[in-house]
């Protein structure tokens, strides 16, 4: 049976863990600009759950994406 959705995995670093069980990851990407023909580095910033501290700044994760919580 075919999965139903399939979830964005996403490899980044850590920025920032300052707040109780939550990291702030950074993931970037390569993209050729259109006319220029130029590769820019892409940057976007996510939060990610971290229930035991355990990463670090610097430290190198993959992240998945999740249904919305409210």
């Amino acid at each position: 049976m075919k999965e139903r959705g399939t979830r964005k995995k996403m490899i980044g670093r850590v920025i920032s863990h300052k707040m109780d069980k939550t990291a702030v990851v950074s993931v970037s990407r390569l993209k050729k600009h259109v006319s220029y023909k130029k590769y820019i580095i892409g940057e976007k910033i996510f939060k990610a759950h971290d229930p035991k501290n355990s990463c670090g700044v610097g430290d190198k994760v993959r992240i998945i994406e999740s249904r919305p919580i409210s």
